[in-house]
């Protein structure tokens, strides 16, 4: 995960010899958190595994920020935890200013599948609506088995790019400036078919 608008890999520290990677400090605090939530339930890692569909290893590494989970895993553990991406990443940030200026939205890149996700909408706990941007890049798709709060809407407007979206089985092909509205239940998949990148606004509230 990246806090700034700096895609790429973390520097790793210096020596003589390989060292090891110093944690994004943004993984380090959504680890932590992981970790508080499993704990305020008291879940093992083997119950939180069987909940999520996620593998203990992998919620392990997530929560000991050895990795930064995908959007996928995300997704898993914000539906099991009742709350949407943008809730659980605002819980590890720093205050609930009013302003969040471009240069401190967070940024979140999961790079196995070419989608970067940046927080446009201020951080509150309480948030209901939230507005995000995503980018992929040509070609690239981003699957979600399930909605992480069932019934939250969402109005998906293409900025640049083409974009198809999937839900209920049903594809909508997107071009720069059209819009799609649609409440979640299940499985949906985002797709940029091409040749372009596609950037697009995500506005989500809660049901």
């Amino acid at each position: 995960m990246r806090h700034d608008g700096a895609l790429g890999p973390t520097p790793a520290g210096s020596g003589s010899g390989p060292a090891p990677e110093t944690p994004d400090p943004v993984d380090a605090r959504l680890g932590a958190r992981l970790a508080g939530l499993r704990a305020e339930r008291g879940w093992s890692l083997g119950e939180l595994a069987e909940r999520s569909g996620v593998s203990r290893s992998t919620l392990s590494r997530a929560e000991r920020a050895e990795t930064s989970p995908t959007a996928a895993v995300l997704n898993r553990l914000c539906h099991v935890y009742g709350r949407t991406m943008s809730q659980l990443l605002s819980e590890v940030e720093a205050g609930h200013a009013p302003v969040l200026r471009a240069a401190e939205q967070p940024v979140w890149e999961d790079r196995a599948s070419g989608f970067v996700r940046r927080s446009v909408s201020p951080p509150h706990a309480g948030l209901r609506g939230e507005l995000v941007e995503g980018r992929l890049t040509a070609g690239a798709g981003i699957a979600y088995d399930r909605p992480p709060v069932p019934g939250l809407e969402q109005h998906i407007w293409v900025l640049e790019g083409e974009l198809e979206v999937t839900a209920e089985q049903v594809p909508h092909r997107l071009g720069t400036g059209d819009c799609l509205r649609l409440r979640v239940w299940g499985p949906t998949r985002f797709h940029c078919p091409g040749p372009a990148p596609v950037r697009y606004a995500l506005a989500v509230v809660r049901p």
